[in-house]
């Protein structure tokens, strides 16, 4: 697997028409870059599987589980499985962040640092120490505005009201595991009564929103204006309605504007499921409050499936779950470069997860890249 570095495109420009919309894309180093931004715009992906990436740290009778040792953090627990990655680039290396599924302890998130992905599942692990309760489904970014980094994930705690919800931690140093907070509630509000999960935030020029599902076919909004984040959010308001389950991610499109540069165009990707598999559907909105449009949005084209994937080595997942598209940047506007997409997800073969229950499914992090 090769390293991945930030990409610095060339400022080549064309236009395009969807649809009424003229679009002004900036594209890569040629005609690979415009085609790949082509293929987004039509909601046509296709995908190569890396092999397995990153695999949970897990000594079972003495045999590392995909030969990895037992995180000092927990000696003695029985790890089942990595997964719900959150990935930056910052200062020369990857800042990894994951769920970590156990026996003793259900959830709980780890991190991981390291310069190439070739090497990441040897590097050093560590546990967060954010919370002595429930936490896992994390997400990272840098909030210019204080100059600080925020870590995102959903918890419990038996001294809050309620004692589950969205919560956040903060550090100056991203790099240092001992440095962030305890977690704090975020303070959203409750969508029909229901908590929600997999809470992600995107911030745009003025406001910060937050998105999450509620296992029901919905996606919710809730805003906050940047000078409150991280308090102040607002009532939730229906943001996507369909065949859609968890794991909803939401980033800005560099560089593609519709009508006038000044306007943007969004992504947002979220799970789905289908004959007992995960894959990811794909859509498109001009703002974080507007509406979003349909992109890839079935079984037979999703935006990263079983039909639209291939193995290059060992087939090792059938499902496409929760995942982080590689981001251009670090901060809160959670940028990604539309002609060079690349996603970190976590999957699982129907043979490995039969007969077992969801928390003891061995899930392992494998990268999606372009398939030329």
């Amino acid at each position: 697997m090769a390293t991945f570095t930030p990409v610095v495109l060339s400022a080549i420009f064309f236009a395009q028409v969807l649809l009424t919309d003229a679009a002004v894309i900036p594209g890569g180093s040629g005609s690979d870059s415009l085609f790949a931004v082509n293929e987004l715009l039509a909601g046509r992906f296709k995908w190569i599987i890396s092999p397995p990436l990153v695999s949970p740290p897990e000594v079972r009778l003495g045999t590392p589980y995909g030969g990895v040792p037992r995180t000092a953090d927990r000696p003695t627990d029985t790890l089942y499985s990595i997964k719900d990655p959150t990935v930056v680039y910052y200062k020369g290396r990857w800042h990894l962040f994951c769920t970590i599924r156990g026996k003793q302890r259900s959830h709980q998130i780890e991190y991981l640092c390291f310069e190439d992905w070739t090497k990441v599942n040897t590097g050093k692990r560590r546990m967060l120490k954010l919370t002595d309760g429930y936490f896992c489904a994390p997400q990272v970014f840098y909030f210019r505005p204080h100059k600080k980094w925020y870590l995102i994930c959903q918890a419990s705690d038996e001294s809050w009201d309620p004692q589950y919800g969205a919560s956040y931690a903060t550090t100056t140093d991203i790099a240092e595991p001992a440095s962030w907070s305890k977690l704090r509630p975020l303070g959203q509000k409750r969508a029909n009564g229901k908590a929600g999960l997999d809470f992600w935030i995107i911030c745009d020029d003025v406001k910060a929103y937050l998105f999450f599902t509620t296992l029901d076919g919905r996606m919710w909004r809730e805003e906050t204006p940047l000078r409150e984040f991280p308090k102040g959010w607002s009532e939730p308001v229906l943001a996507i309605r369909g065949d859609i389950f968890e794991a909803s991610h939401t980033y800005y499109l560099k560089g593609l504007s519709v009508r006038t540069p000044k306007e943007k165009k969004y992504l947002t990707v979220v799970e789905a499921q289908a004959g007992g598999r995960r894959y990811y559907k794909a859509y498109l909105a001009e703002k974080l409050d507007g509406q979003w449009t349909p992109l890839a949005a079935t079984k037979d084209k999703p935006f990263a499936g079983p039909v639209n994937t291939r193995h290059t080595g060992t087939h090792w997942t059938d499902s496409f779950s929760h995942g982080e598209i590689i981001r251009d940047g670090f901060d809160q506007t959670l940028t990604v470069d539309p002609a060079d997409l690349r996603f970190l997800f976590q999957g699982v073969s129907d043979e490995a997860k039969a007969g077992k229950k969801y928390g003891q499914i061995p899930w392992r992090l494998g990268m999606l890249e372009p398939a030329q």
